[in-house]
């Protein structure tokens, strides 16, 4: 029982495998193309190896510049060490490890979050509008918004005079309903219409997940 357990090799002792998806061997036929000192050799070697890559994944035949990712997988797997002749430029290492920019959330606003990012974009548009009654129909519905999408993160109920400091605020002052005798839509009849709509994505959503179990 002894000399069979020290035979075993665990994956935790093998070497490292770049890219699992295609096994130990793949790794061990470009480690033994990586000890040829001959560069025809080197350059048969990848051919070879790029033709059983390519046969483990026939299911991407279609998919554009397909050979093109194959030697890139192939000089990625010898850790970029691999001197052979490739039809298409070879990868950077530099390029691969490279850290992606760092994502710019826009967040002018963010003890209103709840009112999400878009609305100040609409603002912003009403605000560049002409006087009149389109501006103010825009105005109100944007305004009717704000104080559902309020009501949906509170839960409870607001003013309107909130709703329309938050407009003002958030217009930078450009827009000012503050006095207007337009009211906003009533807070429970927003509630209602808010539980609605949920109760409609649930509903649609379960159909679709109903469709796609009867057709697997």
């Amino acid at each position: 029982m002894t000399a069979f357990t020290d035979q075993l090799e665990y994956n935790t002792e093998r070497e490292h495998l770049i890219i699992p998806e295609y096994g130990r061997h793949i790794q061990k036929m470009i480690n033994h193309a990586l000890a040829q000192d001959s560069k025809e050799e080197r350059n048969r070697l990848a051919k070879a190896i790029i033709s059983v890559m390519g046969n483990m994944q026939p299911h991407l035949r279609d998919v554009p510049d397909f050979q093109h990712k194959l030697w890139d997988q192939l000089f990625i797997m010898s850790e970029f060490k691999l001197d052979a002749d490739s039809p298409f430029e070879k990868p950077s290492e530099e390029i691969l490890n490279a850290k992606p920019d760092p994502l710019h959330y826009p967040q002018n606003y963010p003890k209103y979050r709840f009112y999400g990012n878009n609305i100040k974009t609409m603002i912003d548009v009403a605000s560049s509008w002409e006087e009149g009654d389109m501006k103010n129909a825009l105005v109100i519905t944007i305004a009717n918004h704000m104080k559902k999408s309020f009501l949906n993160w509170n839960k409870d109920t607001v003013e309107d005079v909130v709703i329309l400091n938050h407009l003002f605020e958030l217009s930078n002052g450009t827009i000012d309903i503050r006095n207007s005798e337009e009211k906003l839509a009533d807070s429970t009849t927003l509630i209602k219409m808010q539980r609605k709509n949920n109760n409609y994505k649930k509903s649609n959503k379960s159909k679709k997940n109903t469709r796609n179990r009867k057709r697997y």
